[in-house]
């Protein structure tokens, strides 16, 4: 079973304005002039993380890695102006031509594979391969199943702390409710909110309990950052038409794919991954039977590695 790469330190890092106050931090990894990379984190608004690097062999990729709009080390933080997913689609591109690689892989895991499949159907031209985690669309009932009804029979007493800081008079639309306590510009307003809603996030993300994720996920900076960018996309439905992410990949079949789908993901469940499969039966559909959500779960990691080491040659 495929394991993470050894630890790797970028060999260049940098930042990029990008204009509406916007200015991202980005790095590469690996190998100058090796095949092209870019990373795409989850969230929105996680942040990528030095274990990302390890999903691609150093000798054989040159990756780049950058932090979104609003997070990790992009400034300003958790700003929600001018950040939609055609911003940083526009964002990818500006990069790419930054280092300028004319065309190259897209990697890209739970958010990160919404962000993924919208950027390719955008710019297939600059699209060599895909390798998507945890597929997530923004249709509505994939947002239901997160925010109103499905993982909540699941893990019933972690529902009921994701309700607690909301009245029950406001439980018919928990993404609105939480956005408003999130845009309120008092920060102690803002911070209980995040912090439920990124623990309910880290409760469905493992495929068992795991402490450190919960910690981390709730941890302020980070809460606040994802919390506020997470409900800013909900609530806009990412910007995207219901459905279209998944109808357009039929623009897709030349590039090839390959779909790691963890089956007992109960962040984003193996049913969109489905429906893009038969929307796109050329890419190549791996259910890991014993995985969850998250990329470093043994199942999933070995999918993913296997990905990017075929891809590779």
């Amino acid at each position: 079973m495929r394991t993470l790469y050894p630890r790797i330190e970028p060999f260049e890092t940098g930042r990029l304005d990008v204009g509406d106050g916007h200015c991202l931090y980005w790095e590469r990894c690996g190998t100058r002039g090796a095949k092209p990379v870019v990373f795409l984190h989850g969230g929105p608004g996680a942040g990528s993380s030095a274990d990302h690097r390890r999903q691609f062999d150093p000798e054989r990729y040159d990756i780049l890695l950058f932090d979104q709009r609003g997070c990790g080390r992009s400034t300003p933080h958790a700003s929600l102006e001018a950040n939609t997913t055609w911003h940083l689609v526009d964002d990818i591109e500006r990069l790419r031509k930054l280092i300028g690689h004319e065309r190259w892989m897209v990697f890209g895991g739970s958010w990160g594979s919404t962000l993924a499949l919208a950027y390719a159907q955008a710019h297939p031209e600059r699209v060599t391969e895909l390798v998507l985690r945890g597929i997530f669309t923004f249709r509505q009932s994939e947002l239901d199943w997160l925010y109103r009804h499905g993982a909540s029979e699941i893990f019933p007493d972690k529902w009921e702390e994701f309700l607690a800081p909301i009245p029950e008079t406001e439980h018919d639309d928990l993404v609105a409710a939480y956005h408003r306590r999130l845009t309120d510009p008092d920060r102690a307003v803002q911070l209980p909110a995040a912090k439920a809603w990124s623990k309910w996030e880290a409760e469905t993300v493992t495929l068992l309990p795991n402490r450190a994720v919960i910690e981390a996920h709730t941890s302020d900076d980070f809460a606040i950052a994802i919390a506020r960018i997470e409900t800013h996309y909900m609530i806009n439905k990412g910007w995207i038409e219901e459905g279209s992410l998944i109808t357009g990949a039929a623009a897709l079949k030349e590039i090839p794919a390959v779909i790691v789908q963890g089956r007992y993901d109960c962040c984003t469940p193996p049913v969109t991954a489905w429906d893009l499969h038969k929307a796109w039966p050329e890419a190549r559909l791996e259910i890991v039977p014993d995985g969850g959500h998250l990329f470093n779960e043994p199942g999933v990691l070995d999918g993913l590695i296997r990905a990017t080491d075929d891809f590779a040659s």
